[in-house]
């Protein structure tokens, strides 16, 4: 079992570089607030820290991946997975195969509760913004997006 990331979109499209916006749809980030699952190594490392500017991402809680799975995990673009789909997909995430789970790979999440930080969305998560690597605190980000 590896550990696994939670990357949320955070900033639109407008003004984007070229590499930047490949980089975000290589990740399957094509929208704000939408949410990818992803495995940790280095390869995710450096497109995750090249798409900085327009994501945060952190370490995934086991039982917010049940939560996120559970709420938002879609199995076509109308049906949301019930309980016993969600379980078998969780494990399968958990195992590394996150394409062969049977949900899509995409969490579509609403705008945080009570809105991003203080600083805003063009600000980094050390600058008490919103953007780039949070560690754990991503699950308080989820919770308030589920």
């Amino acid at each position: 079992m590896s550990k696994l990331y939670a990357a949320i979109r955070v900033r639109g499209t407008v003004g984007i570089r070229k590499e930047i916006k490949y980089t975000l749809e290589s990740l399957r980030l094509t929208k704000p607030n939408h949410c990818v699952i992803i495995p940790k190594n280095e390869y995710m490392d450096g497109m995750l820290n090249k798409a900085k500017d327009y994501i945060t991402w952190g370490e995934v809680s086991d039982d917010m991946l049940n939560d996120l799975v559970s709420k938002r995990g879609r199995i076509s673009s109308k049906l949301f997975a019930d309980s016993k789909i969600a379980a078998s997909a969780v494990k399968k995430i958990k195992d590394g195969k996150i394409n062969d789970s049977g949900i899509r790979p995409v969490f579509r999440l609403s705008p945080p509760v009570k809105g991003h930080e203080r600083g805003g969305i063009k600000r980094t998560f050390v600058q008490k913004g919103a953007l780039g690597y949070r560690g754990e605190k991503i699950n308080d980000l989820l919770v308030k997006m589920i």
